[in-house]
């Protein structure tokens, strides 16, 4: 059997095995959407890395370092900087709140929190969830499709149906604890994907005087960070927009359920540690990866330029190492979309059924609403990625863009300042959500900035003139 397609089964038999392992352990609602909160910071930490990242770190950060060089960087720096503030301003405050107010999800937590018995801010905010999390998921099913085409010639349509495929199967066994599990398996496998790659392309292409070289050749703009670009396309273009991607990280729900799923507050200081290391390895080496294949391969060599690192792996790697660095593709386009298929999946459960439809359901018919859930999302995205025109690292970056400016602003006011209302926090999830798609869809305002800086700039002002407006909640204790 061919070594990379071995590593690769490997790989996948240790996921199906998680999924049935933590089936066992899946009895209530809370099991499946929150794994009980009995995790530790090692679990967390990892999980929150690889569900943050998604295919994009390891198929769209590459693909769009070889297309424009060290100018790559900017996004990197900007996700360093988003996820720190997540995680500081964010995770603890979150956590306890959560559990103070018996909240599963973030609708939950926002009706809980100003005692919204209208369910106005649940309705809205499923809403926002099942939209963008359908492209989301969708961006996901796409890689996997352009990842076993490139390594294995299969067909984009049939690596598509593979990667849906088991993706549902561990999601619906184990649910939340079958998906942290995997996560801190594919977050390990990530890392090191982006440890080998450049190293093992640097040493095939002569060292940094050899990759420095072959670029120059190719256009030396490539080797500067500026990428050549002044002006408005350098500040806003470039720098802003790039930079911008880190804002989303306060207000993607998928993200935040990692923080709430936490077995002690106390052990987020520790978990920030661990997600920061991982971050300095996974994002630098993404970039370097682009780099190699850059040098290697020049900017029209690949017709894809996301094909990239299955191609360098598979061309300096030995074969079944090879494989297994490849999975770590499909890994981390699994451990995202297994991750948001569960918060959607909890929009329709929990935020639908329990709480609007029927309060007193027993908790195994939760479970199997959940598992039905999770099919009906998986199956919808997988039919709306057949469609997709847009290359992963941009059909990601649309649905980052209408969660991020959506939540965002609610999430750290509403944790931070006292004065936060209902209709602030409403305000902010309609003015963001709507601000990104108008702004992604008009051609003019999408050359000029990236659509989650407006987004979440009038989404956060739409929170606080709301918040003024209206009356202030009463009885509101925020925690340290």
């Amino acid at each position: 059997m061919d070594p990379v397609l071995l590593g690769f089964i490997g790989y996948l038999l240790v996921v199906i095995v998680v999924g049935f392992i933590t089936f066992r352990m899946t009895k209530t609602l809370a099991d499946f959407l929150l794994a009980g909160r009995r995790l530790g910071a090692w679990v967390v930490a990892f999980s929150e890395r690889a569900s943050g990242e998604s295919a994009w770190l390891l198929i769209g950060l590459p693909g769009l370092a070889l297309a424009t060089g060290f100018s790559a960087i900017w996004s990197a720096i900007g996700c360093a900087i988003g996820i720190f503030a997540s995680w500081t301003l964010v995770a603890k405050r979150l956590r306890i709140q959560t559990e103070k107010l018996g909240a599963l999800t973030l609708p939950d937590y926002f009706e809980a929190r100003y005692q919204d018995k209208s369910h106005l801010l649940r309705i809205i905010s499923m809403a926002v969830i099942v939209f963008f999390f359908t492209f989301y998921v969708s961006a996901q099913f796409l890689a996997a499709g352009k990842v076993l085409h490139t390594t294995f010639g299969i067909e984009p349509i049939h690596g598509m149906i593979i990667g849906a495929v088991i993706i549902l199967f561990y999601t619906i066994m184990g649910g939340f604890f079958a998906v942290a599990w995997t996560d801190l398996v594919q977050g390990i496998l990530m890392a090191g994907a982006m440890i080998l790659l450049p190293v093992a392309g640097w040493i095939a292409l002569g060292g940094t005087e050899g990759i420095v070289s072959a670029i120059r050749d190719i256009d030396p703009n490539l080797l500067l960070v500026t990428q050549g670009k002044t002006g408005h396309a350098l500040v806003m273009g470039l720098i802003i927009g790039s930079l911008g991607i880190g804002l989303g990280y306060v207000g993607q729900p998928h993200l935040l359920t990692r923080f709430m799923a936490i077995r002690d507050p106390n052990d987020l200081r520790k978990g920030t540690m661990i997600a920061m290391s991982w971050v300095v390895v996974a994002f630098w080496g993404a970039v370097l990866v682009g780099i190699v294949g850059l040098a290697h391969f020049g900017l029209d060599g690949l017709a894809d330029p996301e094909h990239v690192m299955p191609r360098v792996a598979t061309l300096f790697l030995p074969a079944g190492i090879a494989g297994i660095v490849i999975s770590a593709a499909i890994a981390a386009m699994m451990s995202t979309a297994d991750s948001q298929l569960l918060v959607a999946t909890s929009a329709l459960s929990e935020d639908i059924y329990h709480q609007l439809i029927n309060k007193d359901a027993p908790q195994k018919r939760l479970v199997a609403i959940s598992r039905v859930g999770t099919v009906v999302i998986g199956i919808i995205a997988f039919l709306l990625a057949l469609r997709a025109e847009e290359q992963v690292f941009w059909f990601v970056l649309y649905a980052w863009a209408g969660l991020g400016a959506a939540f965002g602003p609610g999430i750290v006011l509403s944790l931070w300042w006292k004065r936060t209302t209902k209709w602030g926090v409403f305000c902010g999830m309609i003015v963001g959500s709507a601000t990104a798609v108008i702004w992604h869809n008009v051609p003019v305002l999408k050359g000029f900035v990236y659509e989650l800086v407006p987004a979440f700039l009038f989404a956060a002002i739409a929170v606080v003139i709301g918040s003024l407006l209206t009356e202030p909640p009463a009885n509101v204790v925020l925690d340290d």
